[in-house]
């Protein structure tokens, strides 16, 4: 059966992670608001949330939808997606820990976020640039490096070998991790301008997603849609400095 993803259609935002793991797959799919146009693809999305009918309405977007079932959150997405789509471990209890991977980038994610939203999200960037600076300069200096030290941590100590973040196979979480610092070059280019040398097993990781057939064929299509200043990552030069 195909699934739909439901998410904003325009930008990338928090569906990537999902769509990141059904194009690795080769599953198929339905992408939703951008299938039937942003008008009656939006409408479709919206009305499934506000539905009264629906057993399990989900708060926001994304959420995937296979048959009846409505699977709301990147990170449980991905859980109920990684054993269908051979992305997650066979070991039950390694795929609890690739959960709590990717339930940490979901912390990291919704940082990003805050460097430009950092008062509240029902106002325009241009209404708390001030804050957004002062947060951004944080983030840079304190949280980037937490966090992708982390992870540098993880594929170094991971016993099978330091090619993927859990376990000896291609999980979802190193498809995120790609996303991860594909996203924070673009939005902050120079406080990652050296992130190669201080997280070589990162970069590597990186590049070794980026180099896979299916992902390699999404990236070169129209339906990869380019990073903007309307999506999680966002590229203002005023809130970007080089990493101390």
């Amino acid at each position: 059966m195909t699934y739909e993803l439901y998410y904003w259609d325009g930008i990338q935002g928090r569906g990537e992670f999902v769509r990141l793991a059904l194009e690795e797959a080769g599953a198929d799919y339905i992408d939703i608001t951008r299938q039937s146009g942003r008008g009656r693809g939006t409408g479709a999305m919206l009305s499934v949330m506000r539905s009264d009918s629906e057993a399990h309405i989900p708060f926001a977007p994304p959420f995937l939808k296979d048959g009846d079932l409505i699977i709301p959150h990147v990170a449980n997405i991905l859980l109920y997606l990684g054993p269908k789509l051979g992305l997650a471990p066979d070991d039950e209890g390694l795929r609890y820990v690739v959960n709590g991977l990717q339930l940490t980038i979901t912390d990291f994610v919704a940082e990003v976020h805050d460097t430009h939203h950092p008062i509240a999200t029902s106002l325009y960037y241009e209404d708390q640039k001030e804050e957004a600076k002062a947060r951004s300069a944080d983030f840079i200096k304190e949280r980037i490096p937490k966090f992708l030290g982390y992870f540098e941590r993880v594929l170094q100590q991971n016993p099978y070998g330091a090619k993927h973040v859990a376990g000896d196979a291609l999980t979802y979480v190193d498809l995120s991790l790609f996303q991860i610092v594909e996203g924070l070059v673009y939005a902050f280019p120079k406080a990652m301008s050296s992130y190669r040398s201080k997280y070589p097993l990162l970069a590597t990781l990186h590049d070794s997603v980026e180099h896979r057939p299916n992902i390699a064929r999404y990236l070169k299509s129209d339906h990869r849609l380019p990073f903007s200043t309307e999506g999680i990552f966002r590229h203002y030069p005023e809130l970007d400095m080089e990493a101390s």
